[in-house]
């Protein structure tokens, strides 16, 4: 199973050179995938979560991938009906041939209604739009030597019934973003399920999930796969592995923008993630 970061590209603290940090923190541990998150517009409901500077993606992974060597690059999720689809096939394309093939592109449908409409794009009718302009971005890579992406992994996100089956659809892999454990043995059911619906075959599993080490253990149903005492998060990350996951992504953003200005916090949290993943793979 690989183990992949996703690294806050937004927010008072972060600029370009702690986006270099990252990656070669990220890279250094020995991660396997560096990720970021994407939004075009930021407007108010978009501000209050993640406020500016917010580094474009494809833009900052381009950028990231001048400064690595081995790990791979993703987006967690990019939204896809804020860019023509031919725009979103060639970027990813381009991106995928100048890193060494090292792209994963994780998609989403969106939720921030203002950066909807300041963009001109109908947020009710997002989920046919990312559908339609998913089939384009294949059927664009697939037949243009211009728009020409190899083997990039297509990633899609959504917790919901319409996110499973659009990944059983469309997708490589199936995405759920900070999700519990109790939660995900059952939607790990209805993937399977709507894939034999489909008569198609079961997408990867490849969830997100929370990194927030903590002193004491946590308890209760609601506890998020990776809160907890190092104990904690890596028997969360034995059983993701016992249920079939692929990749797994921490996020160690805790939802506090100021966090941006101490990433020092979060490098020691999978510092210590990764030293225990070390011992346990030489054992």
């Amino acid at each position: 199973m690989k183990i992949g970061v996703n690294v806050p590209n937004f927010g008072p603290g972060t600029d370009p050179g702690v986006l270099r940090d990252w990656a070669r923190t990220v890279e250094g541990l020995g991660f396997d995938l560096l990720m970021v998150s994407d939004h075009v517009a930021v407007t108010p409901d978009v501000a209050e979560q993640y406020p500016a500077p917010f580094y474009e993606p494809f833009t900052t992974l381009s950028w990231l991938a001048g400064v690595t060597e081995r790990v791979r690059l993703g987006t967690t999720v990019v939204i896809v009906p804020y860019r023509h689809p031919l725009l979103l096939a060639r970027m990813t394309a381009n991106l995928n041939d100048l890193s060494g093939g090292r792209l994963v592109l994780g998609v989403g449908v969106g939720w921030a209604r203002q950066e909807f409409a300041a963009l001109g794009v109908p947020y009710g009718e997002r989920g046919r739009i990312t559908d339609e302009h998913l089939c384009a971005v294949r059927a664009a890579w697939a037949d243009t030597a211009d728009y020409r992406a190899g083997s990039i992994p297509l990633w899609v996100g959504g917790n919901s019934d319409a996110g499973i089956r659009r990944a059983v659809r469309l997708g490589d892999a199936w995405h759920p973003l900070r999700i519990t454990l109790p939660w995900l043995r059952q939607a790990r059911e209805r993937l399977t399920a709507t894939a034999r619906d489909q008569g198609r075959p079961v997408p990867a599993l490849t969830p997100r999930i929370a990194l927030r080490l903590t002193a004491e253990p946590l308890t209760g149903p609601d506890r998020l796969a990776g809160h907890g005492t190092l104990e904690q998060v890596t028997a969360d990350l034995d059983e993701l592995r016992g249920l079939g996951a692929e990749t797994v992504v921490l996020d160690p953003f805790h939802g506090d923008p100021a966090e941006t200005r101490r990433p020092q916090e979060a490098w020691r949290a999978l510092a210590t993630v990764a030293a225990s993943l070390t011992t346990d793979r030489s054992e």
